[in-house]
């Protein structure tokens, strides 16, 4: 954890017009109870709006839409009134079928941000982890529909440890799929309550303890079995699930290991078919593991939250992401994270237009009869298919709409973490640029 100043680097071959600090650009080449917020709150708002392979060809040079910034800046300042505190900048890279737009605003003691600034992108990992998972399966390697009890094809090796501290309830009732979409049930030892932690998660309590921590998937998971967690049978509902992910990063491991002869983990497979330069679209992005691999490569945003006192003000650079692979742990720039989005949500890119279907579709059971939430992907009405994420002061959303072959990526390295109206004001930001910046380029923007 550092509280240094934010680094940036700008993009080369790029055009800007500066509006107060406010800036587009161009591409001419081509603390728990926030965080359960982020995913159950806007989930309500989000389903009563509901009711109410990589092209070789670059897209074409984008058309100036200077006003964008300006806009941005009015989302922006407005959170920021709302809050009583600095909002460090917001930020959208919108592409459309025949243009590519990066505006971005800032406070005046901030530089502005690029479509190159690194930027940890959070539980939009989850729908990486969702690429894999159905890769997998395509290839046979897996089926989403096995109990994670089930052996491995071709081994007799099951998805997950058959020893005592992985005999977390319901084990022999969860199958791939219900991790996919929190639909079993696993209670999440990383948003809520676990016994003898104070009141506090077991990452936030284990944190506290000792911020270099090396967390393990296997020492997350037995938390369950220690204090018999869960939240219900599986496939009775949905909740969502950091440490369900963290059980699908083991499987990813255990099924890769038995493939590959030798031991792999959930970034090898990530690097070597996913996004990696062997993988159909190769791009800049990292997924750390370690407890000491804190620091973003490259120039970078810094994340900054609020917090009520004691602790008040933290900006985050390094960060130790140990407790949160397959969840949370990725980060990169605006235009690689567009590009996945874009071109997965395509099918053109490592999984088939049917498996595409098949993550936006699959949805979780839920007992309202309105879940949104599939294999690892969100659908947000005029923004599209993908996913969310808040991490260390980083508010972050990757979307791609198929009606209107437009993809956005916004992100606000800003969080109000002191009350739960200061924290949707932080997240709905993110939401408000993406329809802002869809508006501006003559498509849908927010519904009424």
């Amino acid at each position: 954890m550092s509280n240094s100043t934010g680094v940036y680097r700008k993009e080369k071959s790029v055009a800007f017009l500066k509006s107060r600090n406010c800036f587009t650009f161009v591409s001419y080449q081509n603390i728990k109870i926030m965080k359960k917020l982020l995913f159950i709150t806007a989930l309500s708002f989000f389903i009563a709006l509901a009711s109410c392979k990589q092209s070789n060809t670059d897209p074409p040079d984008p058309k100036p839409v200077f006003p964008l910034a300006d806009s941005l800046e009015v989302i922006r300042s407005a959170v920021q009134d709302k809050i009583g505190q600095p909002v460090s900048s917001l930020s959208v890279y919108i592409q459309t079928p025949d243009r590519t737009i990066f505006a971005t605003c800032n406070h005046p003691d901030e530089t502005p941000l690029t479509a190159n600034t690194f930027f940890r992108f959070a539980s939009n990992t989850k729908n990486f982890t969702s690429a894999a998972i159905l890769n997998m399966h395509e290839a046979g390697w897996l089926s989403i529909y096995d109990h994670i009890t089930e052996v491995i094809p071709g081994t007799q090796m099951p998805y997950v440890p058959d020893i005592s501290s992985w005999n977390i309830p319901y084990k022999s009732a969860i199958t791939i799929e219900q991790l996919l979409q929190h639909s079993a049930g696993v209670y999440d030892v990383d948003n809520d309550p676990v016994p003898n932690c104070e009141g506090e998660s077991y990452v936030e309590y284990t944190f506290h303890q000792n911020p270099t921590h090396q967390f393990t998937s296997g020492e997350l998971v037995n938390q369950l079995v220690l204090y018999d967690l869960s939240y219900w049978e599986p496939g009775f509902s949905h909740h969502y699930s950091n440490t369900g992910y963290t059980i699908l990063s083991e499987i990813i491991a255990r099924v890769y290991t038995a493939r590959f002869g030798s031991t792999k983990t959930y970034g090898d497979y990530l690097f070597d078919h996913i996004y990696g330069p062997h993988t159909p679209v190769p791009l800049d992005l990292y997924f750390p593991d370690q407890a000491d691999d804190v620091t973003i490569q490259g120039l970078h945003a810094i994340g900054t939250i609020y917090y009520p006192p004691p602790l008040g003000t933290v900006h985050y650079d390094q960060s130790n992401m140990s407790a949160h692979v397959a969840e949370g742990n990725g980060y990169a720039n605006f235009t690689d994270l567009n590009t996945y989005v874009r071109s997965l949500m395509k099918g053109q890119n490592v999984l088939d237009p049917a498996t595409i279907t098949l993550m936006q579709t699959d949805l979780s059971p839920d007992t309202s009869g309105h879940s949104s939430y599939g294999l690892g992907c969100i659908s947000v009405p005029n923004l599209g298919f993908g996913h969310n994420g808040c991490i260390r002061g980083y508010l972050s959303l990757m979307v791609y709409d198929p009606a209107t072959d437009v993809s956005v990526i916004a992100m606000m390295n800003t969080v109000d973490n002191r009350s739960e109206e200061g924290f949707l004001a932080s997240f709905m930001a993110m939401y408000e640029a993406g329809w802002k910046a869809r508006e501006m380029l003559g498509y849908p923007g927010k519904p009424e």
